[in-house]
Formats: C-alpha cells, sequence, structure tokens
C-alpha cells in the first residue's frame, strides 16, 4: 500500500521528532529528512505524487549563525508548506521577508493572539480577551524573529513581544508560527497540526498499525523470498516485537539469537524464551552472558558510557554466535526445531525510526545527538549478511501499538 506523506525538513531541533509523532498521531505518514537535501531530491521525492505537504522545523541555531535554508524546490511544488520557529523564519527570508536578532530570548509559555481569521487558526483558541481577542497558549523558543513579512503574506498572530508570531499566505497555502505546535506545552498544537495536515494539506488518515501488520508481513516476504533469517534478541521491546513480526511472516526461517546479559528483570529471561520458544514455536539460542556484561559495566556510572559498552559486548556476543550459525553443525542450544542446512543470509535488527533520524543527523552534522544507537552501523557488512529491518520507519509508541 502506497501512503501518503507529509515531508519533514529537520533544521537540527531536539523536538523535530516531536512534529513527527504528531502527525503520525494523526494517523498520517511522514518521514524525517535534513533540511540540506537538494532540490533534485525534493522534486524526485515528490514525483510519485504521494507528497502532500512539507513542514520546516525549528532549530538551535540563529539564521545569521548557519546558512541552513529549506531547498527552494519546497517552495514550488504546490503543496501546502508549514514552518515552525527556525522553519518561519527561514521561509520568510526566502520569500522576501525580514528576519533580525532579538535583544533578548524568549523561552517559554507566552499567550498569542490570532489575528485575520486563517484556515490554520480559525476556531482554535484556549481563551478570550475581554476585547473579543483568540487566544492561545503557547510555548516560545527564539532569539531572533520576523520583522518584515514576505510579499502575499499577512499577519496570522501576535505576541506583546513578538509582533509577528504567525503569519499565512493563504493563496500558496503557506503558513509560519513562531512558537512551537508540537510540544504539549502549547495546548492547541495537536488541534493546529491537525488541522494543517488533514484540512490544509488533505492527507488522509490510513496510517493504522492494525493494518500495517499485514503491509509488514506481506514486504518481509518479498524481501528474504526463501532465504534465512538471524536476529539479535535482546528482550526488549524493538528486537522482540521484530522478532514476532518477522516470524509470523516466514516462520521456521527466522533464527533468534537471545543475548541474556544479566540486566533484564528477575525471571524476565525466561519469559523471554517462553514467549518465543514456548507459544510463537521459534527457534532461539539462548546465550548467558550475563558474567561478562556486569563484569565490563563494574564501576561503570555514566549513562552513554553505559550504552556504548552493553552495545559493543551486544555485537561481540552476537557476533560469536553468529559465526558458531553459520558453520556446520552448530545446532546445540535450539530451543525448537533444527537450524536451516545452508545458514543464514540476512540479518535483522530491531532498528526504530528514532535510531534512523538520529543517526542521520548526526552524518549530516544537523541535529543535536542525544544518546548512541548500536543497532545502525557496521554489523551486516562485518557478518556478511544483507540487512532486515521492518521497525525502521516507526517510533517506539508505534511499535509498542504493533506488539
Amino acid at each position: 500500500m502506497q501512503h501518503q506523506k507529509i515531508l519533514i525538513l529537520d533544521f537540527g531541533s531536539q523536538v523535530t521528532q516531536l512534529i513527527a509523532r504528531r502527525v503520525r498521531e494523526a494517523h498520517v505518514y511522514c518521514e524525517v529528512h535534513p533540511c540540506d537535501v537538494t532540490d533534485d531530491w525534493v522534486r524526485q521525492y515528490a514525483a510519485d505524487g504521494t507528497l502532500k505537504g512539507v513542514i520546516l522545523s525549528g532549530s538551535h541555531a540563529s539564521v545569521y549563525e548557519v546558512d541552513d535554508r529549506a531547498p527552494d524546490a519546497v517552495f514550488s511544488l504546490g503543496v501546502p508548506v508549514l514552518g515552525i520557529c527556525y522553519g518561519m523564519q527561514t521561509m520568510a527570508q526566502q520569500l522576501g521577508g525580514k528576519v533580525e536578532g532579538g535583544h533578548t530570548r524568549e523561552f517559554g509559555y507566552a499567550e498569542v493572539r490570532a489575528r485575520g481569521h486563517t484556515a490554520l487558526l480559525k476556531g482554535i483558541e484556549d481563551f478570550h480577551t475581554p476585547e473579543g481577542h483568540g487566544m492561545l497558549k503557547v510555548w516560545m523558543s527564539h532569539g531572533d524573529k520576523v520583522t518584515e513579512l514576505p510579499s502575499g503574506f499577512k499577519l496570522m498572530a501576535s505576541t506583546d513581544s513578538c509582533p509577528i508570531a504567525g503569519m499565512a499566505d493563504e493563496e500558496r497555502r503557506f503558513y509560519g508560527v513562531q512558537f512551537h505546535p508540537e510540544v504539549t506545552h502549547t495546548v492547541q498544537g495537536r488541534a493546529l497540526l491537525e488541522r494543517f495536515v488533514l484540512d490544509i494539506c488533505g492527507a488522509q488518515s490510513d496510517w493504522v498499525m492494525r493494518d500495517h501488520i499485514e503491509e509488514a508481513v506481506q514486504k518481509i516476504r518479498e524481501q528474504v523470498g526463501d532465504e534465512e533469517v538471524i536476529l539479535g534478541l535482546s528482550g526488549g521491546v524493538d528486537s522482540s516485537v521484530a522478532a514476532a513480526l518477522i516470524h509470523r511472516a516466514i516462520g521456521d526461517q527466522l533464527t533468534c539469537v537471545f543475548v541474556d546479559h544479566g540486566l533484564l528483570r528477575l525471571n524476565e529471561g525466561d519469559m523471554v524464551m517462553d514467549m518465543f520458544a514456548g507459544k510463537l514455536h521459534a527457534k532461539v539460542v539462548r546465550v548467558d552472558a550475563s558474567e561478562l556484561f556486569l563484569r565490563e559495566l563494574a564501576g561503570v556510572s555514566d549513562p552513554e558510557q553505559k550504552r556504548k559498552i552493553i552495545g559493543r559486548l551486544f555485537v561481540d556476543v552476537f557476533k560469536a554466535e553468529a559465526e558458531k550459525l553459520k558453520a556446520a553443525g552448530a545446532t546445540q542450544n535450539i530451543a525448537a526445531g533444527a537450524l536451516p542446512a545452508r545458514g543464514a543470509t540476512f540479518l535483522a535488527q530491531g532498528t526504530i525510526y528514532p535510531d534512523v533520524i538520529e543517526s542521520g543527523g548526526a552524518k549530516s552534522k544537523k541535529a543535536v545527538v542525544i544518546k548512541s544507537h548500536h543497532n545502525v552501523g557496521g554489523l551486516p557488512e562485518q557478518l556478511g549478511l544483507k540487512l532486515l529491518e521492518p521497525l525502521r520507519d516507526l517510533f517506539k509508541d508505534e511499535v509498542r501499538e504493533l506488539g
């Protein structure tokens, strides 16, 4: 099934993923890509006709500190565009308006007056002033601000300290807001984003996890064919849901390696085996590596350092087991049935969409790194295997719902 989609261009904000989650919560498919994609890339992305709108994210930077700008092609696609914070500023600057550095940074709660009865804000408000003006309770986080509207735009919102807190070109369906509708502090933020995505962009609400199961199963079957898959099972949500989904698709063509690192809850390792080997009748190799993990982690308190140690050890243990499974006759410790004679040609990972976004951001140096991930890297090449990542388009809450 081909879903209609919203393109989110990321200028490096730490809350860009929240924009995508709000769009997905409206059951509309969206993707996050770095802001420095080319005009040709944008046109190619829109060529299949499924692109319904574009959202430009915020940024931790100033328009005067960096040369990040939206690809010009965004404004000639004929689809609605919403700029948020920095996204509004670069839209204004690129389309002929003016942006100036603020004397003081505005950070925190603000009350915005809606103006102009635009399609984006019409009927969306938190309270009325005694004069009858509709007001929004929002979250601001900016230093620069738009001081002159581009041609064709009208004022959509304002505050005492930010006279142009929102702008709109209704004819071209271009909108900009200086506040952040993606965060929960903006009370009507979800309503605003749904208004943009569903009403202004006209996107279909067809991104539903229950329906996605069959789509994913079909895709796995097409990708794998009659080949074999090996998966590193940690007992966590992502790898467990990936294992269950792949097993539903290809059954005994999947072999799971459960690396028991000793950091699970009491008896949780046995529960993992009971679920996958006992109830799903999947083939599972259980490796007790708890002594190794706990020894390496002794005395380490820094969370990022812990993540790197756990990730490295998990990969090392899994690699060793994978090599054993590739060798002939390595059939011991298999909980259900015998290993495939030919050995695995696919490596399955529980990679989820935040891993992909943050890894991409690290490559482009646009995003602020929040934490490292061990399941996006060179492991498939090291093992000489092809990669299978059935959850790579999903956020964690979507993975839980799918599970």
